[in-house]
């Protein structure tokens, strides 16, 4: 007896749903290898190395300043080839040091955030102290620069080394895509934290200028207040961190090659929080304060090494550097224009695509949720029914492994140490138009000691704001061409 009409539509809705949520996709392998031993000679140079003597940034203090800057390098390093103040008894303690600073790092995005959202004026932003000793503080295209992993530093995970002043003086910068002021701790200090570096010295640098309360950077600060039509600055950054001077324009050296003038910048003499080791911040947000915005850049990219290694890699501003081998569009939020926020459709795990529904990761008309690309927020942050869906499907495919505790922010953790090498599920992101980017085994599943203890690096959030983050970007090239509005990734071309 042939079946009823509706028994046939029931059936093909029915492959219809689970050709959607367990579709098999050919393109991405369904399971990558990650070399255990290989890591773990990794973590014992992480907690052993010597750390380089720092560098002059060049012979000449005679660099030419240029209108056009489509010729600058910035060198970008691995932490371990920085000589910083902190050592870790072994490579969990470090762990554990990198996790706590994550945590303090994405309460600080979540809150920035919030304050957008909440529909503040920034009139209604008030300084962290009084104003009183708020005033008594004071007592593009074609740049490239060397990118730092910074996390060893106490501060920022990634450092640059750049020139601020003519001549220019050499600083280790943090580099932040969620950040857009651009700032360095500088002489008299009412109080400044320790960094490598001497403390700049505006008195020497030839180029340094004040800007007034009528300029227009001064007004596009969130935080400012005058005195004698000086412009006074704050940042104040959610986890307590917060530096406070004077706002200024001064000349950026990068590299030995050619400087940059009249960058606007915070002159900080009263700074506290998570930047030690760091002279300051290079903000490379999207907001109109941020130096891609100073400098009107068209595109710029970066590839952020291992943070266990002492390889170096660049930061690059211009076009025809390479935007991406895979491509998703650069989306903006209009109460937030500091963030990169990406097109995130799914993702996958062992070549099969998990059932989240896509808004998820949308961003909403009010300004809440979607996703965005940091590289500041160590482990990716997924909403926590997505991260439940994703780790059950990594679960699934790897029980086979021995399982081990959980260790702070991460659930699921495995025994490797008797191991060379495993065999792990595929896990990768995807993107409007079918394009995907599958993840090497070290970028999710990476060590917390020196034992062989691996931990799945994703983490939940309660937040609607999901995070890519730097742990999931290392070896890739990620590009942002802010005309056409795209971020590229280009694995393995760094």
């Amino acid at each position: 007896m042939a079946p009823e009409p509706s028994s046939l539509f029931l059936l093909f809705l029915f492959l219809s749903i689970s050709s959607i949520t367990c579709r098999v996709l050919p393109t991405i392998p369904k399971t990558t290898t990650l070399n255990i031993t290989a890591s773990l000679e990794k973590t014992q140079y992480a907690i052993s190395f010597t750390p380089q003597t720092q560098q002059p940034l060049q012979k000449s203090s005679h660099i030419p300043t240029t209108t056009n800057p489509s010729s600058l390098t910035l060198q970008l390093h691995s932490r371990d080839s920085l000589k910083h103040p902190t050592t870790h008894k072994d490579y969990k303690t470090l762990t554990l040091a990198r996790l706590a600073r994550d945590s303090a790092r994405v309460k600080a995005i979540n809150a920035k955030l919030a304050i957008a959202l909440s529909g503040l004026d920034r009139s209604d932003l008030k300084p962290l102290q009084s104003e009183d000793s708020f005033s008594d503080a004071k007592a593009a295209d074609g740049l490239q620069g060397p990118i730092v992993s910074g996390t060893s530093q106490g501060s920022g995970e990634y450092f640059s080394r750049v020139g601020i002043g003519r001549p220019p003086k050499p600083l280790y910068m943090v580099l932040d895509t969620g950040s857009d002021v651009t700032w360095v701790q500088c002489q008299p200090c009412t109080d400044c934290y320790q960094q490598a570096d001497p403390v700049f010295e505006p008195s020497a640098s030839s180029s340094f200028a004040a800007l007034t309360c009528e300029s227009q950077p001064c007004k596009s600060l969130d935080v400012m207040e005058c005195r004698n039509d000086t412009c006074l600055y704050q940042v104040s950054y959610g986890d307590g961190s917060y530096t406070v001077g004077d706002f200024v324009t001064e000349t950026l050296t990068f590299g030995d090659s050619a400087s940059v003038a009249n960058i606007a910048l915070g002159c900080g003499h009263d700074n506290e929080g998570l930047f030690v080791g760091a002279a300051g911040l290079l903000g490379l947000g999207g907001g109109s304060l941020s130096f891609p915005s100073q400098i009107s850049a068209s595109a710029f990219s970066y590839c952020l090494v291992d943070r266990d290694t002492s390889a170096s890699s660049t930061l690059q501003f211009g076009a025809g550097n390479g935007y991406g081998d895979v491509t998703a569009p650069l989306l903006r939020n209009r109460k937030m224009g500091t963030f990169y926020y990406i097109a995130l459709t799914g993702l996958s795990v062992g070549g099969e695509m998990l059932s989240i529904p896509p808004s998820v990761f949308s961003m909403d008309e009010s300004g809440s949720g979607g996703v965005i690309v940091d590289s500041g927020t160590a482990v990716t942050r997924l909403q926590s029914d997505a991260y439940a869906v994703l780790r059950d499907a990594f679960v699934k495919g790897t029980k086979d492994l021995p399982a081990a505790a959980g260790v702070a922010l991460f659930d699921t953790c495995y025994d490797l140490g008797s191991r060379a090498s495993v065999e792990v599920p595929t896990v990768a992101l995807h993107f409007p138009e079918g394009k995907s980017l599958p993840l090497p085994a070290k970028n999710y599943l990476i060590p917390v000691d020196s034992t062989g203890t691996y931990c799945f690096a994703f983490a939940p959030t309660t937040s609607a704001l999901s995070i890519i983050g730097n742990v999931q970007q290392q070896g890739t090239r990620v590009g942002f061409d802010l005309e056409k509005s795209t971020v590229g990734f280009s694995p393995n071309k760094c």
